[in-house]
């Protein structure tokens, strides 16, 4: 799903609308020390998006909505897919020590166990691995499997659930990333993994809807 993203020059109009209108094109422009034909596209814009209404010889009208309704919109609209990351994993027959590899490798903070047919078996993360080093005098010679988060204790993400539920999922269970799943059997809690979610992801969404650049969100990545 794609929505418009507006520039910070249309949420000025919009609010300037909203509190002068009626207002019509020309004094918009005053306000703004630009042209009446800068603002043509920009008023377009948010017509179309039934952000303002026009009527003849009147001018610029209100629909109601506020600048922070339209990004609590804007936000609203976005899926873990639009926001997930390449997953980085590993195969459960794999030592700790090659878990630490991969994760500075691949320069990230958790990595995925995955068992012979490639479904998620495990999480491990640096905190894993750390406390594994201190009790252990050789990575080397523990098997992943020993260390990881079992996949019975793991929270999962759908890559079509929204954002937000993602985000609160995170901050409610203390922990820095989600592996995004489908689901092979819901029931025995066999999931093939297709992305993870992190609070990276979210940091550098807050950072662009900010720059507004929310619209680039809309599209899958990675």
């Amino acid at each position: 799903m794609r929505i418009i993203s507006l520039s910070n020059r249309q949420k000025q109009i919009a609010e300037i609308v909203r509190l002068e209108g009626p207002i019509t094109g020309e004094h918009i422009a005053e306000r703004l020390n630009v042209t009446r034909a800068a603002l043509r596209s920009d008023l377009a814009i948010l017509v179309m998006g039934g952000i303002l209404d026009a009527r003849p010889k009147v001018g610029y009208f209100y629909t109601g909505k506020n600048t922070l309704g339209m990004l609590m919109e804007e936000i609203s609209a976005i899926e873990v897919q639009d926001l997930q990351s390449v997953p980085v994993a590993i195969a459960n027959d794999k030592s700790a020590y090659e878990a630490v590899v991969t994760m500075f490798l691949e320069d990230v903070g958790t990595v995925f166990v995955l068992d012979e047919n490639g479904l998620l078996t495990g999480i491990v993360s640096r905190k894993d691995l750390l406390k594994a080093a201190i009790n252990n005098s050789d990575l080397r010679d523990i098997p992943v499997v020993m260390v990881m988060t079992p996949i019975s204790k793991i929270i999962v993400a759908a890559p079509d659930e929204p954002a937000a539920s993602a985000a609160r999922r995170l901050i409610d269970n203390e922990i820095d990333c989600l592996p995004v799943v489908k689901a092979v059997d819901e029931c025995k809690r066999s999931y093939q993994v297709v992305g993870r979610i992190t609070k990276t992801n979210f940091t550098r969404l807050l950072v662009d809807l900010a720059e507004g650049k929310g619209g680039n969100y809309h599209t899958t990545e990675g």
